[in-house]
């Protein structure tokens, strides 16, 4: 899916503005010609120039013929099977956001990955044990060696 340049140059836009308003409650740092709202402040400016500039392409360029519309699907959007990849894709997402810290990362993880390779059409058993092993291997990594604390969620009680 691709957004035309106009879209994406108003959104920069909003978030140059944003963050110009920001900066303008920063303190001024007593002793100091240039405060901490510099470099943030000189970033709002040119991130609004960069907008600016996006706004102005994406506007010309809808005037062109085949300069196509402020949205533009791609082709493998027709197709069946992609598509259920990426609706597949975003509802899995959605499920490690929403529910990884009450059932834990081993349990999403394990429904995660064994969904994403049932879709890539991996029979069900071998997607569902290769989820778990991998699921367990990251886990191990993540957790164990670079210490990175994982919701245990259901598994609480067997925390290792």
């Amino acid at each position: 899916m691709k957004f035309n340049d106009a879209l994406w140059g108003a959104t920069l836009l909003l978030f140059a503005a944003a963050l110009g308003w920001h900066v303008r409650s920063f303190p001024n740092i007593p002793g100091q010609s240039v405060g901490p709202y510099a470099l943030p402040g000189a970033l709002a400016v040119g991130l609004g120039v960069c907008g600016a500039l996006l706004v102005f392409r994406g506007l010309r360029q809808l005037r062109t013929p085949d300069g196509g519309g402020w949205v533009t699907l791609p082709a493998w959007f027709a197709a069946r099977p992609q598509v259920i990849g990426f609706a597949v894709l975003v509802c899995v997402n959605a499920l490690y956001l929403l529910a990884a810290d009450r059932l834990g990362f081993i349990v999403v993880g394990t429904a995660y990955l064994s969904a994403l390779m049932a879709v890539l059409q991996v029979p069900l058993r071998r997607a569902l044990l290769s989820g778990a092993l991998m699921t367990l291997l990251i886990h191990t990594v993540f957790y164990k060696l670079l210490k990175v604390p994982l919701p245990w969620g259901l598994l609480q009680p067997v925390a290792w």
